[in-house]
């Protein structure tokens, strides 16, 4: 992938060197260490309208005030922001071209893309949507309109999911991009809405509606990409090979032995490879909308 001829974007904010805090996700309830990650990584992982469901209902208390922390010693100082590196520039890079290709798309359709900020922590960091781990994987906040990203997860994507190349680290941040194109939109309010009103059966399946339409739109750049000759032989197929390694039925295989169809947020394998490569092939936001098929 010919990332380097991409505009470098200025909307990308380093909180590497901040510390939020340290230890176990959670209030003064819950704490969620090592293992548990994990088990949120399989199940939340990436690219929801609000990844901290599934942390918020761990971690969640009664509602009544939370107990006097527990006096802990204080952990290890890390060190400052790392020297800016090649996969800092990538994300950059990667970035700017997604808001060049939605500007465009945008003023075709007579509207204005507002592009959103992209914020790189490690460990955690703090949002409009609370405090997320590095565990819930990348993801994007509608209440400031910002996607936060931990650069350790391309590794995780390489290693762990055996999703490696450019193409496929791109697919990850053109998704959460494709949520922030919801929001512009207004169809992430609408969605939350129904969610609201709907079962928790419903809610998941409108979920699924709405991670399936942002791999749509994230294949919708991967489009105009490949019209600017930015994409080498292979690149497709790694995009593809991302999608589905993250899909539902995959990860919840590996975490519990056997697949709940009922229980996906994201869809399957099969559904984020079929809707990624909808956009990929068309080129056509309007050819994503996954709200209007019986079955996405």
């Amino acid at each position: 992938m010919r990332w380097q001829d991409m505009r470098e974007s200025d909307n990308v904010e380093d909180r590497q060197g901040d510390s939020p805090g340290a230890g176990g996700f959670g209030g003064g309830g819950l704490k969620i260490g090592g293992a548990g990650l994990v088990v949120v990584v399989v199940v939340s992982l990436l690219f929801g309208q609000n990844p901290l469901d599934i942390l918020s209902m761990l971690v969640g208390g009664s509602g009544g005030p939370s107990a006097p922390p527990t006096q802990t010693a204080p952990a290890p100082a890390r060190p400052g922001p790392p020297v800016p590196d090649e996969n800092r520039e990538f994300v950059a890079r990667v970035l700017g071209d997604t808001e060049d290709t939605w500007s465009r798309i945008f003023d075709q359709q007579g509207g204005r893309y507002v592009a959103p900020k992209l914020v790189l922590f490690r460990d955690a960091v703090d949002s409009a949507c609370g405090q997320a781990s590095a565990a819930v994987g990348p993801f994007y906040c509608a209440g400031d309109d910002q996607v936060y990203l931990d650069l350790a997860f391309f590794q995780e994507l390489k290693q762990r999911f055996g999703a490696p190349g450019d193409f496929a680290r791109a697919y990850v941040i053109a998704h959460e991009i494709g949520h922030h194109v919801q929001n512009q939109l207004g169809i992430s309010d609408k969605v939350m809405r129904q969610r609201a009103r709907a079962g928790p059966a419903g809610a998941n399946a409108l979920s699924v509606r709405q991670e399936l339409q942002a791999d749509c739109f994230a294949g919708v750049w991967g489009y105009y990409a490949k019209q600017r000759k930015l994409l080498d032989p292979g690149d497709v197929e790694a995009g593809l090979n991302a999608a589905a390694a993250i899909g539902d039925d995959r990860l919840q295989k590996q975490a519990r032995g056997y697949v709940v169809p009922e229980a996906f947020t994201h869809g399957s394998s099969a559904q984020r490879v079929r809707w990624f490569q909808t956009g990929l092939e068309s080129g056509d936001p309007a050819r994503c909308n996954t709200f209007a098929v019986a079955q996405p």
